[in-house]
């Protein structure tokens, strides 16, 4: 099935969720998007969603405690979307979770979960459902995500795991599309799909269960793909549907934050999802590398300042959580390394 092929064209009734015209039986979408201190950048993510040719969809926004007035804002500006707050911040994984919980009472076929830190194509949805029901093994779909700042320039897409390297691999990050153009296929199969855009099946969140909220954020993604592979799902990504990525704008491109959850995560999941004897030799490459940039942070003099010396105990700190099983949101005394 052709990625830019129209949808079905039998209009019968308006659509209740969206106000859309709705047509002949389509598979209802539920958007999760997640919400914390990002009132304007949230509005702005809405107003993509809400240009979308697709009708048959709804929108929920999970609001992670925020303080600045963005469950107001949202109900002021998009009367049409149902705002759930939590009243705190419980995290990327645990505040999907919830939004999941909510979503599957009702008679959706899929969850789409999109970051509040992008816009999206207005033929996204229709072009990623598309795709979805071609095959009932697809259980995963991602659209080509490009930098919001250069937006021409590809940030993921397809998306392989090095388990050799101990390396998860975003092939033509930072190339821009006019150099090396996109694959002529429909879709593509694929290791992972990032969840700040994936549309998942409904089958599979019953088969493998949720995010893994030992992750609180980064990588719970990664890990989730794995386990919809394992339970015999197929991952794919369409590289004709088209998002954009303001990348890393909630905590910071390479914060202290950043780096803890990146590293701490990483041993997490190839401990965890290597295949064999490989988990070994990955989480032994990690460790490495991990001491290696620490030894770099301190000696070198290009180094010597505040960010790089928060990064580097970052560093230290997801070592000692990572062999101590301190897992999901971190601790106190890690909070003060990388907020100072």
């Amino acid at each position: 099935m052709s990625a830019g092929t129209e949808p079905p064209s039998a209009a019968t009734s308006a659509d209740q969720d969206t106000g859309h015209s709705n047509q002949t039986k389509l598979p209802k979408v539920g958007f999760i998007i997640l919400s914390w201190n990002q009132r304007q950048m949230t509005l702005e993510c809405l107003d993509s969603v809400m240009k979308q040719d697709y009708p048959a969809f709804s929108v929920l926004v999970v609001d992670n405690g925020s303080t600045d007035g963005s469950p107001d804002a949202i109900r002021a500006h998009f009367p049409q979307v149902e705002v759930l707050e939590l009243g705190q911040n419980v995290g990327y994984s645990a505040g999907n979770n919830v939004g999941m919980m909510h979503l599957l009472k009702r008679d959706y076929s899929y969850v789409f979960l999109l970051n509040n830190d992008t816009f999206v194509d207005p033929h996204m949805l229709r072009q990623l459902v598309e795709v979805a029901e071609s095959d009932l093994r697809i259980g995963m779909v991602g659209p080509i995500m490009y930098f919001a700042d250069l937006p021409t320039m590809i940030w993921a897409g397809y998306n392989r795991i090095d388990w050799r390297h101990a390396h998860m691999v975003r092939q033509g990050q930072g190339q821009l599309e006019e150099q090396v153009g996109l694959p002529s296929e429909a879709f593509l199969d694929v290791d992972n799909v990032d969840t700040c855009a994936i549309l998942v099946r409904r089958q599979v969140i019953e088969r493998i269960g949720m995010l893994d909220t030992r992750y609180f954020i980064n990588l719970d993604d990664v890990d989730w793909s794995v386990r919809a592979h394992q339970a015999g799902f197929r991952v794919v990504y369409v590289p004709h549907a088209r998002i954009w990525h303001r990348v890393s704008a909630s905590m910071g491109f390479a914060s202290p934050a950043t780096t803890y959850y990146m590293t701490r995560n990483a041993l997490l999941f190839f401990w965890t999802r290597a295949p064999g004897l490989w988990k070994i030799a990955a989480v032994a490459q990690i460790i490495w590398r991990t001491v290696w940039i620490i030894g770099a942070w301190t000696l070198k003099r290009r180094y010597r300042n505040d960010l790089f010396r928060r990064k580097r105990d970052a560093n230290v700190l997801a070592l000692r959580d990572f062999f101590l099983r301190r897992f999901g949101q971190m601790g106190a005394d890690v909070a003060k390394v990388c907020y100072g």
